[in-house]
């Protein structure tokens, strides 16, 4: 992905910021910046971008549980401030930084001056050697080799020659972050879905009526269902319709991994992971019965295609347990190796 080109500056270092990253703080920093920016400030508060930095990542930390890695202290300090401050896992990007920018909390403080000492001068290392913390202070403020920003002790003032290209470029030099962010989170998590979608809160999850139909067809072909986790009995119109593995982990709404749950029972459920010795039994034949009756009444219902990704094909003698747990279980051992917590046995 290139970025923007412009007379005068040197695009080609801005590019290179991110070359070599041993932990998140460039990137967010980098989105912190373009964000104020975008607002038209141009003397910024370190300490605001360092909030930014935490709201930025709040969802993909809290929500998501997808790893920065074990040396990454911003997701520790995401971790420890949502504790500290009360916060919630769904908090927006605002709430959260107005709580951050005006908090006097020492604990908070502290872990938001920590990127002090590591990102701000570390930024610049394209423009000039950067190593040293003094020297980069001194460089940045005479604006060496162009460089986008100048250093002080509570501050950052944006070089005047960047503003306009910050401005003018910030939806693709976003954009350019996120791929960035996207390959480097890849590599620390291999086997979790989806990481792309993972980087901001949707602003809403897509609606399941077309899901809920597919059950409403099934269940009426079987007069009434038992929910797998409650074994009360489900039947149409008062049933919700129920992540197996949490959306949080996989990210979709493909209906192998959909089924019909006690509306109450689903949502104190959240993103809980089900315990597979005791509930995938009951999952799997639901979604066997399901499997057979659509085939049946309903052969050109388009969500059927949605168990090619687990099945070679829909002939009866594909859909079998130990094919659909292969698929299963290492989904829910990697969620809850990455933070994700099991449903008390006992529910």
């Amino acid at each position: 992905m290139n970025l923007p080109d412009q007379s005068g500056l040197p695009i080609q270092l801005l590019a290179a910021c991110f070359n070599k990253t041993s932990a998140t703080y460039k990137f967010y920093w980098f989105l912190s910046i373009l964000g104020r920016v975008e607002e038209g400030e141009t003397q910024i508060s370190k300490n605001d971008l360092f909030a930014e930095m935490i709201s930025h990542s709040w969802f993909t930390v809290n929500y998501f549980h997808v790893s920065f890695g074990k040396q990454d202290k911003l997701q520790q300090a995401v971790e420890n401030i949502k504790h500290v401050e009360q916060l919630t896992v769904d908090a927006n990007r605002s709430t959260i930084f107005e709580r951050l920018s005006h908090t006097n909390n020492k604990s908070t403080l502290r872990e938001l001056r920590y990127f002090n000492t590591e990102v701000p001068h570390r930024f610049l290392s394209p423009w000039f050697r950067a190593e040293d913390i003094n020297l980069a202070y001194e460089y940045s403020r005479a604006y060496f080799n162009n460089c986008p920003y100048a250093l002080f002790k509570d501050h950052v003032t944006i070089n005047p020659v960047w503003v306009d290209y910050l401005k003018k470029n910030a939806r693709i030099l976003k954009d350019f972050c996120y791929w960035n962010l996207t390959l480097y989170l890849q590599a620390k998590n291999p086997n979790v879905p989806d990481i792309p979608n993972k980087l901001t809160k949707s602003p809403g999850r897509k609606s399941l009526r077309e899901q809920r139909m597919f059950w409403d067809v099934v269940i009426g072909e079987l007069g009434s269902v038992d929910c797998i986790y409650t074994n009360s009995r489900l039947a149409i119109g008062n049933y919700a319709v129920e992540h197996f593995i949490p959306y949080a982990f996989v990210s979709h709404d493909l209906i192998w991994n959909l089924i019909p749950a006690d509306s109450s029972f689903n949502s104190s459920k959240n993103d809980k992971l089900p315990v597979l010795e005791k509930y995938f039994e009951p999952f799997y034949q639901l979604q066997k019965s399901a499997i057979d009756i659509m085939q049946h009444v309903a052969p050109k219902n388009k969500l059927l295609q949605d168990y090619l990704t687990v099945f070679p094909s829909l002939g009866s003698e594909h859909i079998n347990y130990n094919k659909f747990l292969e698929q299963v279980q290492p989904l829910v051992t990697i969620a809850s190796n990455n933070g994700f917590e099991f449903l008390k046995y006992g529910r």
